[in-house]
């Protein structure tokens, strides 16, 4: 999904506006009006909900592991019962989206991810989606995909929902934007993701954009251009309300708060400050602020138990060895952090090692990468009891 890139960044200048889209004819826009952004943690005396469709998953894989491992498998089947993200990431999804808003109980939040721009995942292949922007695809992401998303919560104004909105896509147009493919998305990256902030912006719904990770966008170069990209979307969609700030580490491995962090004694640490996500945060925190934008932050530690385990700090596929990590909770014991949550879902595979395969991407063919993974979003069983067996603290 993520793609490093040392020392390359866009002046805050460069980035381009994004063109209106000639053939989109989206809903009108509908959206609370903008005003203070949203002041209270949303996760804040609320439960972190357990979805059905992720729960099914780890209960068949614990079923598995029950024939040669009654000791493992019950370990396994406790993830099961804590609260993880699902990720809507094709049109396909949207009309499940109420039956999973319907089961969620009074006092509870729950995560979503809204993953579906066009030309998605631009820098790499694993994560390549269905929408393209030379047939299209930004018109059904608006009419098809964002629309239905928010006709689905305007469907359950009382459940409390968190979304993540678009992994790795305004990241990508800091550090690899000279990509023929980045480019070309650039503009409808930007449209869309304006977009869903406005149609997305309702009272019982917080979101978080996502900012990559330390080792991405923490080098001393991009984090100024990364804070001006959040500012620029968040201004164009009229400063929505219900925007609480950035989602950082989503379906990555880096540590909260390590020193000397896991790429310290690199030869290039000393061009970024950010080698853990604290730092990271601590870091942006105030460009943002300067940016005009909310500087709060949930964090994914759902895979990041262990640490030292990639060769590379832009490595981001399948990484031998992990385990789960802290679970998800709103104590942080850091003011910038609203909550360490999971949102990648852990088992579900990063994306597939067969090299002859569609939408292989080379770094899952690393020798950090464990194999033979499945497809991008596939069940990985082994891998899954990898994190079990590896889980900080143990299930």
């Amino acid at each position: 999904m993520q793609i490093l890139s040392f020392a390359l960044a866009l002046a805050a200048a460069g980035f381009a506006a994004a063109a209106p889209s000639p053939v989109a004819t989206a809903m009108p826009d509908k959206v609370i009006q903008a005003r203070a952004p949203l002041a209270t943690n949303p996760f804040s005396g609320k439960s972190f909900y357990a979805n059905e469709f992720y729960a099914s998953e780890v209960h068949s894989a614990a079923s598995v592991i029950a024939a040669t491992d009654s000791a493992l498998a019950a370990k396994a089947s406790k993830v099961a019962d804590i609260g993880t993200f699902m990720w809507i990431d094709t049109i396909a999804k949207i009309p499940t989206i109420k039956e999973h808003l319907s089961k969620v109980p009074s006092g509870s939040v729950m995560g979503l991810v809204v993953y579906d721009l066009p030309d998605r995942d631009c820098a790499a292949l694993a994560s390549n989606g269905e929408l393209h922007n030379t047939d299209g695809g930004l018109a059904r992401y608006k009419t098809e995909y964002i629309d239905g998303f928010r006709e689905a919560l305007l469907a359950y104004p009382d459940v409390s929902v968190v979304l993540v909105i678009e992994p790795d896509s305004l990241p990508n147009l800091i550090t690899n934007i000279d990509e023929s493919r980045c480019k070309a998305a650039e503009a409808g990256y930007m449209e869309g993701t304006v977009y869903a902030l406005k149609q997305l912006n309702l009272p019982n719904v917080a979101m978080y954009l996502d900012a990559g990770h330390g080792g991405w966008l923490g080098w001393d170069e991009n984090l100024k251009p990364g804070a001006a990209i959040f500012g620029k979307v968040y201004k164009d969609a009229g400063s929505p309300s219900q925007v609480r700030g950035l989602a950082i580490n989503v379906a990555n491995w880096n540590a909260f708060d390590l020193n000397p962090g896991e790429f310290e004694d690199a030869a290039d640490a000393k061009y970024n400050s950010a080698q853990d996500e604290k730092r990271y945060a601590h870091l942006l925190a105030p460009q943002l602020e300067s940016a005009g934008f909310p500087a709060h932050f949930i964090m994914d530690t759902g895979r990041n138990a262990v640490q030292g385990l990639r060769e590379e700090w832009g490595n981001w596929c399948n990484i031998k060895g992990t385990g789960f990590g802290v679970r998800p909770t709103t104590s942080t014991g850091d003011s910038l952090f609203d909550a360490f949550v999971w949102i990648k879902p852990g088992g579900e595979s990063d994306g597939t090692s067969d090299s002859s395969a569609d939408r292989y991407d080379a770094n899952c063919g690393k020798s950090d990468s464990d194999k033979p993974a499945p497809q991008a979003g596939q069940w990985f069983q082994s891998y899954f009891e990898t994190l079990v067996k590896n889980a900080k603290p143990s299930l």
